[in-house]
């Protein structure tokens, strides 16, 4: 299972390969990581994406708070969490398929930000489902170039569970 962790480390040097190494030594690779200022000054975010099970997760949960720049760690899959992600996809667009792919653009709410002959670049934000939607859709017409960020994520201050919601409204919608 994957877990998305948010940890908040003290803005020391080395702190972040002091974390990285402990997920080294131990075999565990980090599929996605960003790292940031945090609402006080002097500490940074970093938000991860790690493969394990819920033992494996506990156990480099309790590696990680022993650690001295690290202040708190959150397991945001077990909780509601607003999770994002910026995507950046150079996409081939001549003139023949440059309007349908425009018209993709706005179904998935993404934005133009470089125009050239026989390419476009696009600004993509959302959840790492809509990424990989678009990105498939965009493969029939030629990615020449993707760059991802990294999740971040935040537990939901409202509390509100969205994914129990899309699933009980889908419920609804199937036939009986």
């Amino acid at each position: 299972m994957k877990h998305t962790l948010s940890v908040l480390v003290e803005d020391q040097s080395g702190a972040l390969s002091r974390i990285s190494g402990l997920f080294a030594r131990r075999g565990f690779n980090i599929e996605s990581l960003a790292v940031g200022p945090a609402e006080q000054r002097g500490v940074s975010r970093l938000t991860m994406v790690v493969e394990g099970d819920d033992r494996t997760l506990e156990q480099m949960t309790k590696h990680l708070n022993k650690l001295v720049n690290v202040l708190n760690v959150i397991d945001l899959s077990t909780i509601p969490a607003v999770e994002r992600e910026l995507m950046l996809l150079k996409v081939s667009a001549p003139a023949e398929s440059r309007a349908a792919i425009l018209d993709l653009v706005q179904v998935f709410r993404a934005n133009v930000v470089d125009v050239a002959d026989n390419a476009l670049i696009l600004e993509v934000v959302g959840d790492p489902g809509k990424l990989v939607a678009i990105e498939q859709i965009l493969e029939s017409y030629g990615i020449l170039e993707i760059v991802r960020t990294g999740k971040v994520a935040l537990e939901r201050a409202s509390g509100v569970n969205t994914a129990y919601l899309r699933t009980t409204a889908s419920e609804k919608r199937v036939p009986a």
